[in-house]
């Protein structure tokens, strides 16, 4: 039955996405009542729009690579007839619906209480929520109401002819050709999604280089792969005009040379970052304001607490350094529990936050990249080492490299892997980089051969001065 009287709780969290529904979770289990308000699905775009249900397709897409490399490569002749996209999508579906009944009972099992209405703060510790009324919150509120794609001025997706990240997936069928606007992470997945499914993809991207954030290196690499595999990739590119067609869109692109291009595709995928979403939340009435890009910035970041104590800040709606990915809100979400249950807590070290891109192939770094590195003044000392380097590398066939940045004679400041199946190595750098190791620490660890991992140890073991198969 749904309560509409005023009530109290210890912990109100606003949104159900990572970041919040892994603070009610963390919350509960320290023996404190939570309040989760959800206007839409628990598990947020990461479980229902982005992460998940887009990282269920590039699986497909890589059992479609599979096929062409087995057929070409390796003499297995195999053969593709056909994506049957209905049963893609219900396989997608399924994994999406079987992960979310999983976090309805996690939440349920730990005592959660599930709010599902909107939820606006009428004061610092009081929220209503659309058909439950008036909670007030004895500890402290939780802002995590995630974020909404960027759209671009003059353009509106309709869902067919115009996507975005959020819909891009539910779109009807496979288009024949795409235009993708934007080279980060999320525009390059889309990317290499629909090229494995044999459409025809250009790649927009306005910045000199792909993955702008990642180290040059990584965005070499990857933009070799993809050009590789047949994606037009355009960089110091911009979109100056479109215009929708019964079929599809033109668009007008002025190349990083100051050509100008027609670009016709049946789908244009605008992937050009994301902004918070704080509509309707009611900051003011809790003596809250967002700063000029949109963002709710914690006064003390070490609690990720706001100027009105008691207010925290999960997940899309922090600037950086936080990063916008699922798994750091994870932590921030754990964060902000363990400081409003009075337990100590550890801040999320930023740094030390895997950041990866789910393409084909796939990039994985974190820490520093080579040039942050020198600007923030260290000595460095590099080094790269192939995949192929290593038998595993030659296996795979697929190329990438391993780079390392460390400071001249001391820790490692940073890792970055472009290949096969990167995202699955990068947990041991995120150790390496979060515990401050040195080259020689890393290189008394022996790493499993043949694997790919050993290009990562035998990079260590090159900047120990211990290398076998390749001179520092």
């Amino acid at each position: 039955m749904i309560e509409t009287q005023a009530q109290d709780t210890d912990i109100i969290v606003i949104g159900g996405g990572t970041g919040g529904y892994s603070t009610a979770l963390r919350a509960a289990a320290l023996g404190l009542r939570v309040v989760l308000a959800e206007r839409d699905k628990v598990g947020g775009t990461c479980l229902h729009r982005g992460c998940i249900p887009s990282k269920a397709m590039l699986h497909a897409a890589e059992l479609v690579d599979g096929i062409a490399e087995a057929r070409e490569r390796w003499g297995v002749k195999a053969t593709l007839d056909s994506v049957d996209w209905s049963a893609l999508v219900a396989t997608r579906d399924d994994i999406v619906s079987r992960n979310h009944k999983g976090v309805e009972g996690h939440l349920s099992h730990a005592g959660v209480t599930v709010a599902r209405g909107s939820a606006r703060l009428t004061g610092p510790r009081t929220v209503v929520i659309e058909g439950y009324g008036q909670v007030t919150a004895r500890r402290g509120i939780v802002l995590a109401t995630g974020s909404r794609p960027r759209m671009l001025p003059g353009l509106t997706a309709d869902g067919r002819r115009v996507v975005t990240s959020d819909d891009a997936l539910f779109a009807p069928g496979l288009p024949q050709s795409v235009l993708v606007l934007g080279g980060g992470a999320i525009g390059v997945e889309y990317a290499s999604f629909h090229r494995s499914m044999g459409t025809q993809v250009t790649l927009v991207e306005a910045a000199d280089r792909l993955v702008p954030l990642e180290d040059v290196d990584v965005s070499r690499h990857l933009t070799r792969g993809l050009k590789k595999r047949g994606i037009d990739v355009q960089v110091g590119a911009l979109l100056t005009e479109t215009e929708l067609l019964d079929d599809g869109i033109r668009a007008t692109v002025r190349t990083a040379r100051g050509e100008t291009r027609t670009v016709e595709a049946e789908r244009l995928l605008v992937a050009v970052g994301r902004v918070p979403v704080t509509d309707g939340l009611g900051l003011e009435n809790a003596g809250l304001a967002t700063d000029e890009r949109g963002y709710v910035a914690p006064a003390d970041w070490d609690r990720l607490e706001t100027a009105v104590p008691g207010i925290h800040v999960v997940g899309d709606l922090l600037p950086p350094p936080s990063l916008g990915l699922a798994h750091a809100s994870f932590a921030e979400g754990l964060l902000v529990a363990e400081t409003l249950a009075g337990v100590p807590s550890v801040p999320v070290d930023y740094a030390a936050v895997p950041r990866v891109t789910y393409s084909s192939p796939q990039t994985a770094s974190v820490g520093l990249s080579e040039a942050e590195a020198r600007n923030r003044g260290h000595e460095v000392a590099v080094n790269t080492m192939p995949l192929t380097a290593v038998a595993k590398g030659m296996v795979h066939g697929q190329g990438g490299v391993v780079k390392v940045v460390a400071q001249e004679g001391g820790q490692v400041l940073g890792v970055h892997l472009v290949g096969p199946n990167v995202s699955e190595m990068i947990a041991e750098s995120q150790l390496i980089v979060g515990w401050d190791a040195e080259p020689s620490d890393v290189a008394r660890h022996v790493h499993a051969h043949p694997t790919l991992s050993e290009a990562v140890g035998e990079t260590f073991l090159t900047l120990a001065g211990r290398g076998l198969h390749q001179q520092g």
